[in-house]
């Protein structure tokens, strides 16, 4: 058994008329080497690093096991951080930065990194078994990087790419992990603005897994699952423009523009940012499920009092009723109410999502 839960969404206006599907849906949502010697497909190279000595001979025991692998037959070289020599780019991913920033207990504190990789997403999902949960893995440059309905996204340098590890048991709560991520997220860049004294960077979240800042899409999640011995094996990737303009727009040409600071932002401090957000709420999750978090995440995403027209195809006929976004059920589809105060329930049908193109509405008892 596997899921896949992620969704892209089209930019979309206050007011949208969509055709909503009457099919039905699954329940379930969704060596030293030189930087300029990676510039074929055929080869990528993985430094590894832990944060503690534990985790580093973690790191010596997969280097001499041989143990990770990319099934696309590109050739993958191991190294280990303490042995490597110092980056040849200025622009490379600072791991000594990152690891001292990090105050984690589990996430993030074994890291695998590389200059050019097809996907950190394909490394996690394809090694989940090797790797301790928490494991996170992070790139200058992906290729080959994964979105929805196996879409390749550009993934240029001054991306913060990364992909993690996690376990679950309730499957009934994995497709809402992607929600806690995303909230990570846009908390961690407010985390950065706080202790350098910035103002608010203020990214926020487009249903289902987008993140938007001023209109222009900055970054995405994907989550997905895989079920093995009464677990879930979920995989979460994040991509988010730090310092690329192309091909929307980043966070610091956002802090440019208002001409207040000279600060830059930096991947290795948003992503020690995140993990102890996402640490901290994860517990929360788990514990107190979503609910916990809710408050939260509506402050942060986009739709709360979304007004939508919808038209349900009878037979011949073609009904027009208007809903209004109330949230989210808790199975993580969209909460609506009709202006005759019937609630129901929206979520995709297949894989066409330019919002609510293609959704599902089921009126709720």
């Amino acid at each position: 058994m596997s899921y896949a839960f992620t969704r892209s969404l089209g930019f979309f206006s206050a007011l949208k008329k969509v055709i909503l599907s009457t099919k039905k849906t699954n329940s379930s949502l969704p060596l030293p080497f030189a930087v300029s010697a990676m510039d074929g497909n055929s080869s990528c190279a993985l430094v590894l690093c832990g944060k503690s000595s534990a985790e580093n001979e973690t790191a010596k025991t997969l280097k001499n096991s041989g143990a990770l692998k990319l099934t696309d037959n590109t050739e993958l070289s191991i190294l280990l951080h303490s042995e490597s020599a110092k980056p040849i780019k200025e622009d490379a991913f600072g791991v000594d930065s990152f690891m001292n920033s990090l105050s984690t207990n589990r996430f993030g504190r074994f890291l695998l990194w590389s200059p050019r990789l097809p996907s950190t997403h394909d490394v996690i999902s394809q090694n989940f078994c090797e790797l301790p949960i928490g494991a996170v893995c992070v790139a200058d440059v992906q290729y080959k990087g994964r979105g929805r309905s196996k879409n390749v996204w550009e993934s240029p340098k001054g991306c913060l790419l990364f992909s993690f590890t996690l376990q679950m048991e309730d499957g009934r709560v994995v497709p809402l992990i992607q929600y806690v991520v995303s909230l990570a997220v846009t908390e961690a860049i407010k985390d950065v603005c706080d202790k350098n004294g910035l103002p608010y960077v203020d990214v926020k979240i487009k249903w289902p897994n987008d993140l938007y800042l001023n209109g222009l899409k900055v970054g995405g999640i994907l989550c997905t699952s895989t079920f093995k011995s009464k677990q879930f094996n979920v995989s979460a990737g994040i991509g988010l423009n730090v310092d690329n303009e192309k091909p929307t727009t980043c966070l610091n040409t956002f802090l440019r523009e208002l001409s207040v600071t000279t600060y830059q932002f930096r991947r290795e401090d948003i992503l020690a940012a995140f993990f102890d957000k996402f640490e901290k709420f994860y517990e929360l999750f788990i514990n107190q499920g979503f609910q916990s978090l809710e408050e939260l995440y509506y402050k942060t995403w986009l739709h709360s009092g979304q007004r939508v027209i919808v038209q349900e195809k009878n037979d011949d006929q073609v009904v027009e009723n208007v809903v209004t976004i109330q949230g989210l059920t808790s199975s993580g589809y969209l909460l609506a109410i009709g202006d005759d105060n019937q609630m129901c329930e929206l979520h995709p049908d297949g894989n066409s999502f330019d919002f609510f193109k293609g959704l599902v509405r089921q009126k709720l008892d």
